[in-house]
C-alpha cells in the first residue's frame, strides 16, 4: 500500500529506509564502474581465446571492448535526465540493471570479438545511466540535512572501483576463465533489481517535457566522437594523429553547436543554465580538474609495480589497496562535516592530502624504494581523496531545487566522464615519450613488431613479461643497460605524477572560491516553493 509521508526538515538522522536504498545504488555503482577496471585486465586474454585463425588479435582491435563500452556511456549519459523525469528514476534505474545485466550475460556468450563489443554496447547504455540516477535518487532521498554522509557512501565505490577492478579481474580468469568477468555481474545485478523494486520509493514522473532531438542529435554523439578522439591519444603517441584530431574536431563541433543551441528550448537535453549556480559551477570545475588528474596519475600506480618492480597484476592491485584504505577511514568522517559545516572549509584539507601523497609517490619511483614507503604515501592520497570527491558533489546538488537534480547529476557524470578520458589520455602520453628518451639499443630496430627501435626504458618495462625476457636474450643487453633503463622508466613514471601534481596545483584556485558560509537548501523545494510530497511503499 502506498501512502505520503511529509519529510521533516529537521530529521537528519540516518535511517534504516536510507541505508536500504543507498544499498541499492552502490550496487548499481559497484557494477558500472568495476566493470571498467575488471575488463582491462582480461585484453590480453581476449587477444588470444577470441581469435579465429590461431593467431594473437591486435591489441588495437581488442581494446574497442574498453572503448565500446566507453562510447555507449557517454552518448547515454545526456539521456538519462529528460529520462528519469520522464519515466521516473526507479522505473529507469530498474531498467538500466536490467539493461547491464543482460549484456553481461551477452558478453559471456560472446563467441568473437566482433560480438563481444556489440554486446559491450548494449552493457554500456545500462551501465552510463547507474551512475547519475543513483545520485539523483540518493540526493532526493536524503534531503539537505543528510546528503553528504549518504553521497559518502556512494563515493567508496567510485573511488575503490579502479583499485580492486584488477584485483577481481586477476582473480577471476587465473581461477575460471575470461567468462567470468562479466558472469560475476549476473546475481549482483539479480539482487539489485529485487532489491530496487522493493525498497526505492515510487516516483511522480513528469511526463510534460519532450525530448530535445535536436540536443540528443548534436550532444551525444559529439561527446562519443571527442572521448575517441581523446582516448586514441595513447594508442598514436600524438595529439596531430589523424585518428586523434578527425573524431576530436567533429566531436568538439557537434559539442560548440549544442552549447549555442541548448538556450534555446526550455527543457534541453542538458541544461547549460544550472550554471547559474555558483556552487554548481565551481564544484563541475573543481571536479574536472581533480578527475583527470586523479584517473590520469593515480591509475598508473599499478603499472608502476608491475613494470618496474615486475609483480603480478594481483599483488600491485593488492598494494594500492592502501589508498582506498585512506579515502574509507575519511570519506565517512567528510560525509558527516559537510551535512553540518560548508564544504568550502572541508575540501581544502582534503586536496592538502592528496598533494602531499602525490608529492611523496612522484618522490619515491626509483626502483630501490621499498613497497612500503610507496603504500604510506599511497594511504596518505587517500584519505584526501575521501575528503574530497563526494563533498564536491554535495555542494553542487545541494543548492538545486529538487526538479533539477537529475539534470545536475547529469551534468556532474558528464563531466567526470570527459576529464577522466582526457587525464588518462594526457598522462598516458607523458609517460609514453619519457620512456622513448634515450638511445636505441643496437639491433632492436630489426626485430618484428618494434621496427623503431626500443630505448632501455621500453625494454626495461616488458622486461618482466615471456616475450620481454626472450627480446632481453636476444638481443644480449648488458645489466647495466637494462638498470639504466630501469632508472629511465621510474623517471618517466616520476614526470607523470609531477604532471599531475601541476593540475592539482591549479585546482586550488576553485577550491578557493568554493562556499564558506553556511547556505540554505533547495533541495526539497519544487518549482513554486512547494515542498512535494515523497511517494513511499
Amino acid at each position: 500500500m502506498t501512502a505520503q509521508v511529509e519529510p521533516t526538515a529537521d530529521d537528519d538522522k540516518i535511517t534504516p529506509e536510507l541505508l536500504k536504498i543507498a544499498s541499492v545504488v552502490v550496487l548499481g555503482a559497484i557494477m558500472s564502474i568495476l566493470d571498467v577496471t575488471v575488463v582491462n585486465v582480461a585484453l590480453p586474454t581476449f587477444q588470444t581465446e577470441l581469435s579465429s585463425d590461431g593467431e594473437p588479435l591486435a591489441y588495437s582491435t581488442v581494446a574497442w571492448t574498453a572503448t565500446a563500452y566507453m562510447l555507449a556511456l557517454a552518448a547515454v549519459i545526456p539521456l538519462t535526465g529528460w529520462a528519469a523525469d520522464r519515466f521516473g528514476t526507479k522505473r529507469l534505474y530498474m531498467t538500466a540493471i536490467t539493461l547491464f545485466t543482460i549484456g553481461s550475460l551477452a558478453c559471456a556468450t560472446a563467441w568473437n570479438i566482433e560480438a563481444l563489443i556489440g554486446f559491450r554496447v548494449l552493457q554500456g547504455l545500462g551501465g552510463g545511466m547507474l551512475m547519475p540516477l543513483g545520485m539523483t535518487i540518493m540526493t532526493k532521498a536524503a534531503g539537505p540535512h543528510r546528503m553528504g554522509r549518504l553521497m559518502a557512501i556512494l563515493g567508496v565505490p567510485m573511488l575503490l572501483g579502479p583499485i580492486l577492478g584488477p584485483i577481481i579481474g586477476g582473480v577471476l580468469i587465473d581461477a575460471a576463465s575470461w567468462h567470468w568477468v562479466f558472469l560475476i555481474n549476473l546475481p549482483i545485478g539479480i539482487i539489485g533489481l529485487v532489491f530496487a523494486a522493493r525498497v526505492l520509493p515510487k516516483d511522480a514522473p513528469e511526463p510534460s517535457e519532450a525530448l530535445d532531438v535536436i540536443g540528443m542529435i548534436l550532444l551525444s554523439p559529439g561527446l562519443a566522437a571527442l572521448l575517441y578522439g581523446v582516448s586514441s591519444i595513447p594508442e598514436e603517441g600524438t595529439v596531430l594523429a589523424t585518428k586523434v584530431l578527425a573524431p576530436a574536431i567533429i566531436g568538439l563541433a557537434l559539442i560548440i553547436g549544442f552549447v549555442f543551441w541548448s538556450f534555446k528550448p526550455k527543457h534541453p537535453l542538458l541544461d547549460l543554465r544550472l550554471f547559474k549556480d555558483r556552487n554548481l559551477t565551481l564544484s563541475v570545475i573543481t571536479m574536472f580538474l581533480f578527475a583527470s588528474a586523479f584517473f590520469g596519475a593515480l591509475l598508473l600506480v599499478p603499472t608502476y609495480f608491475q613494470q618496474v618492480d615486475g609483480y603480478s597484476v594481483k599483488k600491485a592491485g593488492l598494494l594500492i589497496a592502501a589508498q582506498g584504505v585512506g579515502a574509507m577511514l575519511t570519506m565517512p568522517i567528510a560525509g558527516a562535516l559537510s551535512d553540518r559545516i560548508p564544504v568550502g572549509r572541508i575540501v581544502p584539507f582534503g586536496f592538502l592530502g592528496i598533494l602531499v601523497g602525490l608529492w611523496g609517490v612522484a618522490e619515491s619511483t626509483a626502483p630501490e624504494t621499498s613497497d612500503w614507503t610507496i603504500m604510506a604515501w599511497l594511504f596518505v592520497t587517500g584519505l584526501g581523496m575521501g575528503a574530497t570527491m563526494m563533498p564536491l558533489f554535495t555542494a553542487a546538488l545541494r543548492t538545486l531545487k529538487a526538479t533539477d537534480v537529475a539534470r545536475g547529476s547529469t551534468l556532474l557524470n558528464v563531466t567526470q566522464q570527459v576529464a577522466s578520458a582526457a587525464g588518462i589520455a594526457t598522462i598516458s602520453v607523458v609517460l609514453t615519450n619519457g620512456m622513448k628518451a634515450g638511445a636505441i639499443i643496437p639491433g632492436s630496430d630489426q626485430i618484428p613488431g618494434v621496427e623503431e627501435g626500443l630505448t632501455p626504458a621500453q625494454l626495461a618495462a616488458g622486461s618482466h613479461t615471456e616475450r620481454g625476457a626472450q627480446l632481453v636474450d636476444t638481443l644480449k643487453v648488458p645489466g647495466s643497460v637494462l638498470q639504466d633503463g630501469f632508472n629511465d622508466l621510474a623517471d618517466a613514471f616520476s614526470t607523470s605524477y609531477w604532471v599531475a601534481f601541476a593540475v592539482l596545483l591549479v585546482t586550488l584556485i576553485p577550491v578557493a572560491f568554493l562556499p564558506r558560509r553556511r547556505q540554505e537548501s533547495n533541495l526539497q523545494d519544487g518549482e513554486d516553493g512547494v515542498t512535494p510530497p515523497i511517494m513511499m511503499h
